[in-house]
């Protein structure tokens, strides 16, 4: 019953922290509720490791009859690094969120995405998969319009425009599935479906979710929604969702389109690669045209989106293992850049990048902290950013895909533009109107220093130890193009 726990407990903080939510005591249960659901990840990632997946039958009704909650590696990896996500961030939202939005439920909101999100990573079959898709969207919704400014709402109908599109198409596509094979238990489609992705309805259901975690991903040409969207909420919550929301998208891709639909079927394989190389393409060039801080993280996000698909795409154990080890590098990574910038926004009284300036002599450990993830997003060594971009590069070159291979390497070029060009802005510029001497030296809370510092050393340590995560990395991916574990665990028998 372990596998219940990443959903029981962001579920129970939630309705805790809004019942509790006139009260600063809410702020201590909902740190404490995100590092419960940290524990519990970390606990199963160690379970998972020592006896292969586990899967529990809610309710006693035995798989493909009944909900079925199955973890494996990967899934339980992706639980550890939500559970960091809300424990970092939340703590730097305990300053940065005001109490009237507190108290309009802004915990409870982030407790009930959470929920989604580790929802949809333990869950076992397609349907579920849906519902907690709505649980996410409805929540982040939530987030996106708590405070109810002019901007907000604006990107608020637009991320909610696109993402129930993708809605649509998620549902049809379950329907083509459960006429098709009689099932929507992930382990009970990969043996009903085995063999039959010729079949006309097969294929147009595999198009259908495709273009539904597509959308909830970011992937070209429907990633229009996400810098449209996240750099008009707190900037706590714009790094939240940097950490979690178009994660579980591609974690879907990975998931459906390595056990469900076989793996390396051409037309499959074609469309990712297509839809991949021109994400990487967009992303960079939008976030290379930006002036905002903010508005260049979200384009980033959604270039690094195409790097992670081309894993899948490529198909191969390695690409899929460097698909995975870029989840373990760019989530803390990104989120690190989302809430160093919200120093610099805060410092500065702004995020466009004219206006904003000096920081290096009022806070050189501020600058020195912010190299750290934007060296690592860059790519450069021995940081964690090289490793990640190195296997998938390797891959491309191993796969024959030689192009593909070159434009990761010139995404990171476009990376070093325009985060280079953010750092000198922001340090080494002198601020706009401002004399040199009449800058305050930057002391921010220790509450938020917190987070980027921990970041930053969850940074560090993957890139001192890459081998070790890439050893679960490659466990997870093992796992994923060789599922007979997996299905051993969900059906049972032989």
């Amino acid at each position: 019953m372990l596998a219940a726990f990443p959903i029981l407990v962001p579920m129970a903080t939630a309705v805790l922290c809004y019942l509790t939510r006139h009260h600063p005591v809410h702020r201590v249960i909902s740190l404490i509720g995100a590092g419960a659901l940290l524990i519990v990840g970390l606990m199963l990632l160690f379970e998972v490791g020592a006896g292969g997946p586990k899967a529990a039958q809610m309710g006693g009704w035995a798989a493909p009859f009944g909900i079925t909650l199955a973890v494996d590696t990967l899934s339980a990896a992706m639980v550890v690094i939500a559970g960091l996500a809300m424990l970092t961030v939340l703590q730097y939202a305990s300053v940065e969120v005001d109490p009237e939005t507190e108290a309009q439920g802004y915990h409870a909101l982030c407790h009930a995405m959470a929920t989604g999100v580790c929802g949809a990573f333990v869950t076992g079959d397609l349907f579920n998969l849906y519902v907690w898709f709505e649980v996410m969207l409805i929540s982040s919704f939530g987030l996106l319009v708590i405070g109810g400014q002019k901007a907000q709402i604006d990107g608020a109908m637009k991320y909610t425009a696109l993402n129930l599109v993708g809605t649509i198409a998620f549902l049809t596509g379950v329907g083509l599935l459960y006429g098709t094979a009689g099932t929507l238990n992930m382990a009970d489609l990969a043996v009903v479906l085995h063999g039959r992705m010729g079949e006309t309805a097969v294929l147009g259901a595999a198009g259908m979710l495709l273009f539904a975690f597509a959308a909830k991903a970011a992937l070209f040409p429907v990633f229009f929604w996400l810098p449209a969207s996240y750099h008009t909420p707190a900037v706590s919550t714009s790094a939240l969702f940097s950490a979690l929301l178009t994660k579980v998208g591609v974690y879907s891709l990975l998931r459906v389109f390595t056990l469900v639909f076989e793996p390396g079927t051409p037309a499959i394989s074609g469309v990712l690669l297509f839809g991949a190389a021109l994400t990487i393409v967009f992303g960079s060039l939008g976030a290379a045209a930006q002036t905002d801080m903010r508005r260049i993280f979200s384009y980033h996000i959604v270039s690094q989106i195409g790097v992670m698909t081309l894993g899948l795409a490529i198909g191969t154990p390695l690409a899929i293992a460097g698909a995975i080890f870029y989840f373990f590098h760019h989530i803390p990574a990104m989120m690190n850049m989302f809430l160093l910038g919200g120093i610099v926004q805060e410092e500065c009284r702004s995020e466009a990048l004219s206006k904003i300036g000096g920081l290096w002599v009022a806070g050189p450990w501020l600058g020195v902290v912010f190299l750290v993830p934007t060296l690592s997003l860059i790519g450069v060594p021995p940081l964690s950013g090289f490793w990640a971009k190195l296997l998938i590069v390797r891959s491309g070159i191993e796969a024959e895909y030689y192009v593909l291979a070159a434009l990761v390497l010139l995404s990171s070029v476009l990376t070093f533009f325009y985060f280079g060009r953010l750092f000198v802005e922001a340090f080494w510029k002198p601020r706009p109107g401002v004399e040199e001497t009449a800058i305050a030296p930057v002391f921010p809370p220790r509450a938020i220093v917190a987070p980027v510092l921990t970041l930053a050393g969850v940074t560090i340590a993957i890139s001192l130890f890459a081998g070790n995560f890439f050893a679960v990395a490659e466990r997870a991916a093992g796992e994923l193009l060789d599922p007979l574990s997996y299905l051993r665990a969900v059906l049972g028998g032989p």
